[in-house]
């Protein structure tokens, strides 16, 4: 009998490869835990806090105080953080102003979006907006409040706010837009976060998301009596980021004002698209 020939095993596909086919970073080497813990210190200033203690920090990022010291030491002595002599407590440096410029350089889709979202507000009078994720969080690289209703008069949302990415409009449409790896990685988080609260929401996201395929937005009404639209769009630059629009609804003609605004979201998003 000829001799059995195997079939030989396929050629692993390379991190670069599967980082272009999920759309999900992917590298063989292990990433530092310890820049990982540094860098979660700096997540946890937000406006609102201008100084933390290591015990606040320690509070926020759920670490053990002596790392928490450790990293602090670090942050300072790299110039990412400064002391406050006075609060006894860390503040962010300067060098977060010149990395902020340095972004902004480097993200031109902002210098072709802006004129379209500014004549889209001043014209409706309604909130118009432009974000890209961080990690569980939608964070603002510009956004335009025109609206009239008392809360967005009241809460500032400026370039750099947060906003959670699983109660937004803005953040379900990013979701429903993702490449699938990315989205299941983002729910297996979300279902941490929330316990057992977990079933209710996914239920609104999974509803959100099929309207999203239908229709190309979703809506949501995350702040009171106002009601958010949100979509996706792949820029010019090839990046995907979250466009929304939201305006003040009173619980009367809150369906027609969605089928009013929803179209003008939508040809938003394809100027962006085609800028």
């Amino acid at each position: 009998m000829p001799p059995r020939v195997s079939n030989p095993s396929p050629k692993p596909k390379s991190t670069r490869r599967l980082t272009q086919d999920t759309g999900r970073f992917t590298r063989e080497t292990e990433g530092s835990q310890s820049l990982d813990r540094g860098l979660h210190i700096l997540r946890a200033f937000r406006v609102g806090t201008s100084t933390l203690t290591n015990a606040e920090l320690a509070e926020r990022t759920h670490l053990p105080r002596p790392t928490v010291s450790r990293l602090t030491r670090t942050l300072v002595d790299t110039g990412f953080l400064s002391y406050d002599m006075t609060n006894h407590a860390y503040c962010l440096s300067a060098i977060f102003l010149s990395l902020a410029d340095a972004f902004r350089s480097a993200t031109p889709i902002l210098d072709k979006a802006l004129p379209l979202m500014e004549k889209l507000a001043r014209n409706e009078g309604v909130n118009v907006g432009l974000a890209m994720p961080d990690r569980l969080s939608m964070i603002y690289l510009a956004s335009l409040r025109l609206s009239r209703d008392g809360v967005s008069r009241t809460r500032k949302v400026t370039s750099g706010s947060r906003v959670p990415i699983e109660l937004t409009s803005i953040g379900r449409a990013y979701l429903a837009e993702m490449p699938k790896a990315t989205r299941e990685a983002s729910m297996k988080e979300l279902a941490q976060k929330y316990g057992r609260n977990w079933s209710a929401l996914k239920k609104e996201l999974v509803q959100a998301m099929n309207q999203y395929a239908q229709h190309g937005y979703c809506y949501a009404e995350w702040l009171p009596k106002l009601m958010g639209l949100g979509t996706a769009v792949i820029g010019p630059d090839d990046v995907l980021y979250g466009v929304n629009l939201s305006f003040e609804v009173d619980g009367k003609n809150d369906g027609q004002r969605v089928r009013h605004y929803a179209p003008m979201l939508l040809r938003l998003a394809a100027s962006i698209k085609d800028a």
